[in-house]
């Protein structure tokens, strides 16, 4: 099997810009990632109802763990300086339009952890709306993983 062509001349330039590295071993494994993405998507999916800003936050959370394993499963990692949106643009220059809502997830968790007004309302709807799309993103990260080898 060879290394995963689609999105490769963005992978490359964010290594050669510092905002992905390498890792090998016990870094370099994607399960453990997914398997917390699905814990974590649990855990929003409990909140949904309840606290629904933390709900909206987690179901990000879980979305990014799932895209992390696709990353960690290749042998990548983002830098801090490349942080989510180095992920962001690698999994969407990948893996294409399944992961096009992470962008969404990742503004909006974005808002929510840096308000304009410390009581941001965000209603039952909108967190569940999230918890789903972050379920989308986790069972596509989770059919793509078995493909994918180091970069």
């Amino acid at each position: 099997m060879t290394r995963w062509a689609r999105g490769e001349a963005v992978v490359e330039r964010l290594l050669r810009d510092g905002m992905l590295q390498q890792v090998h071993g016990a870094e370099a494994q994607g399960q453990p990632w997914l398997d917390r993405a699905e814990r974590t998507l649990a855990a929003a999916e409990s909140l949904a109802g309840v606290e629904p800003a933390s709900a909206c936050t987690l179901a990000y959370d879980a979305a990014r763990f799932a895209c992390m394993a696709l990353l960690a499963h290749q042998g990548l990692r983002p830098t801090t300086r490349g942080g989510h949106v180095s992920v962001e643009e690698v999994v969407r220059a990948q893996f294409g339009d399944a992961f096009k809502p992470f962008r969404d997830l990742r503004l909006r968790r974005h808002e929510l952890e840096y308000p304009t007004h410390p009581d941001e309302p965000v209603e039952p709807q909108e967190a569940a709306e999230s918890v789903d799309t972050a379920r989308t993103i986790l069972a596509a990260a989770g059919q793509l993983l078995p493909h994918l080898q180091f970069f």
